[in-house]
């Protein structure tokens, strides 16, 4: 089906794109995290695959906003200065944009399976790149915040972060 073969290589693209980023970056938090979200996309190809092959399937659900949570924490704890460069917030904007084309792409396709199992699977990997998404929105911002300060912090208030 190629619904499935579609997916599977934007997964295995998602990946690679955040293993990528992952190198990239010099912040540990962030490193651990992209790495975190290059395992849920194999995890999503993998389950598609199984869907493909009609194999019996099951979908353990990802628990990457807690851990994201735990690792941002860490980091204001140990005061970890947050610092990148634009073409790295510029990946994040990309990393953004696959993640929405993603959510976009299996609520588009469930309409198109055939049984009420993949329907509740496909929307189950949806969820999942929407918290992908909201993530790395998250961090967006985190990095934008201090330029946003320094240009306008006499100006208005920001929350403390």
């Amino acid at each position: 089906m190629k619904i499935f073969d579609y997916a599977i290589e934007m997964e295995k693209d998602g990946e690679d794109f955040y293993r990528d980023l992952a190198k990239k970056t010099n912040n540990p938090g962030f490193k651990n995290i992209l790495n975190m979200l290059a395992d849920d996309e194999v995890k999503h190809r993998e389950i598609l695959e199984k869907m493909k092959k009609k194999s019996d399937i099951k979908m353990e659900e990802t628990k990457i906003l807690t851990t994201s949570k735990n690792i941002f924490q860490d980091m204001q704890d140990k005061k970890i200065e947050i610092v990148s460069k634009e073409e790295e917030i510029d990946l994040y904007r990309e990393a953004r944009e696959i993640e929405q084309k993603s959510i976009d792409l299996y609520k588009d396709k469930i309409k198109e399976v055939d049984s009420d199992e993949k329907k509740k699977l496909l929307e189950k990997i949806a969820d999942e790149e929407k918290r992908h998404f909201h993530l790395i929105d998250n961090i967006i911002e985190l990095l934008l915040r201090p330029k946003q300060w320094v240009e306008t912090g006499e100006f208005i208030h920001l929350e403390d972060y």
